[in-house]
């Protein structure tokens, strides 16, 4: 399938969609918050935005390839499994976007049972509040992980590129708006998160409580949690009284702080959630 777009049309496509879901949850959240912050929001806000700008800079001289790129080389070679299924392009693209989500779980699940990889993503997790900035808020060695990840799976699968740009604005705009800290009525969040993961399902996951944290990976589609048992409804303790983050990491300087969050990864670390629930 022929893709129209150059490598600077496709940049401009993903930075216009990111930028404009940012300032649209920020508003959001500034006008309807779903919980009170409990940190100071400019130091906090100041870090993880400035880690989002360390790590363009860094991933853009530590990668060679792109997943478009890789999309790319696949379809001019026909490798694949979707290209020797010779799948038509609108299948192809559909299927290549739902495969990929449940890699995404997969990965997200090894990077909480991994020890080595939940050394880098507790940076993620070590956030003291949660909102649509924590969900830019990653280690620039699990952004450099997850990208060999990503090109290796778009190869295996034979992604096509339509596929591959869609999926990235997709993923880039739900990992967002589901951290972010707005107010959805009740019954909406009931009858959308049967589709897709929403807020009030993914805050579950920033919960000190060990079996939430281990809980609801899923960054877009919901089935993923309700297929492989992972899901959890509600927090134990109610959206408004639960604790966000890690029990181990409670000092704003160690955990909201770029020095701190950098050299994370380095400090010996408990699994992926410390509290028992009781």
């Amino acid at each position: 399938m022929n893709f129209p777009m150059t490598e600077t049309d496709v940049t401009a496509l993903r930075l216009g969609s990111f930028l404009s879901i940012l300032v649209l949850m920020n508003v959001v959240e500034w006008l309807s918050p779903r919980r009170r912050w409990t940190v100071r929001r400019f130091p906090r806000l100041s870090s993880n935005y400035a880690l989002v700008v360390i790590n363009s800079f860094a991933i853009r001289f530590l990668l060679p390839l792109t997943a478009v790129a890789a999309s790319e080389y696949a379809e001019d070679n026909e490798l694949g499994i979707l290209h020797w299924m010779s799948l038509p392009p609108l299948l192809n693209t559909a299927v290549s976007i739902i495969l990929l989500d449940l890699l995404i779980y997969a990965q997200h699940v090894a990077f909480h049972m991994v020890p080595l990889f939940w050394r880098i993503h507790k940076v993620h997790h070590a956030d003291l509040d949660i909102d649509v900035s924590t969900g830019l808020r990653f280690h620039t060695l699990e952004i450099w992980v997850s990208m060999w990840i990503k090109i290796g799976a778009v190869i295996l699968l034979g992604a096509n590129v339509w596929g591959v740009v869609l999926f990235e604005i997709i993923l880039n705009g739900m990992a967002m708006f589901n951290h972010s800290n707005i107010r959805l009525p009740v019954a909406f969040d009931r009858w959308l998160r049967r589709i897709l993961v929403t807020p009030d399902m993914h805050r579950v996951h920033h919960s000190t409580i060990k079996r939430e944290t281990n809980s609801n990976y899923g960054f877009n589609l919901s089935l993923w949690d309700r297929l492989f048992r992972t899901y959890i409804d509600q927090p134990e303790h109610g959206h408004l009284e639960m604790e966000i983050g890690l029990s181990e990491y409670r000092d704003e300087k160690n955990a909201d702080r770029i020095p701190g969050m950098i050299m994370m990864p380095l400090k010996s670390s408990s699994p992926a959630g410390t509290v028992s629930a009781e």
